[in-house]
């Protein structure tokens, strides 16, 4: 059974994502505003390993769940490609910040770019992803926490989405084909010939997937799904 809710409402999964985004940035800001706002005793080393550390790695998980999904649509396209513009210009001011008494500078110079990079994702990235075919802005955000927390994502090479809730089939198939490299797929396995889902990468991701049907029925179909060669 799909979940009801109403559009642009706290029942929507879409604005309960987008609260736990912020709620995750707000929390990354005020730590290095802490950090940053010591005068002279300021632990740099404290600083600049915090840097080095969670903002680091807040790049990459935000890359990985949020962007990799967002990278191959027509719509979104041109946004990731700025996004990944200012999170790499943060990333060389946190190399920077090694230098001596540069870390508290980068340091906010670095929280100021965060601040604008984070209001994208929130207003801008969130709100157009959850326009995406087949995409659940919910189960992204899970993915961002997970990766945030140290775990990683599973990437399995055969989906079999047979004993899967219908309302949960695309969003796991198209969250699984965010995580592939160029060159790379997995296989679907289904009951039905997926021409519905084919629609939607064809909306969602044209020319920018691969489709070769390895069996196809009576009972069961078979699909190698892929990200192009770019």
């Amino acid at each position: 059974m799909s979940e009801v809710f109403i559009r642009a409402t706290e029942t929507d999964p879409a604005v309960r994502a987008a609260a736990r985004v912020r709620h995750v940035h707000q929390r990354l800001l005020d730590r290095l505003e802490v950090l940053a706002g010591h005068g002279p005793g300021q632990d740099h080393a404290l600083l600049t390993g915090f840097l080095d550390g969670e903002v680091r790695r807040h790049l990459a998980a935000a890359d990985e769940a949020l962007y990799a999904p967002a990278s191959g649509a027509a719509e979104t396209r041109l946004l990731v490609r700025a996004l990944r513009v200012t999170a790499a210009a943060i990333g060389d001011l946190v190399g920077g910040a090694h230098a001596p008494g540069a870390a508290v500078a980068a340091a906010r110079d670095v929280r100021a770019l965060l601040g604008g990079l984070f209001a994208v994702e929130e207003e801008v990235l969130l709100p157009a992803l959850a326009e995406l075919p087949g995409a659940a802005v919910g189960t992204l955000v899970a993915d961002l926490e997970t990766l945030l927390d140290g775990g990683g994502l599973e990437r399995p090479d055969v989906i079999d989405v047979r004993g899967i809730p219908r309302a949960l089939r695309h969003p796991r198939i198209f969250a699984r084909y965010a995580r592939l490299a160029p060159g790379e797929g997995f296989t679907l396995v289904s009951d039905h010939d997926p021409v519905p889902l084919r629609r939607e990468f064809e909306t969602a991701h044209p020319g920018a997937f691969t489709w070769d049907h390895v069996e196809s029925g009576p009972d069961v179909w078979r699909v190698r799904i892929g990200r192009a060669q770019e």
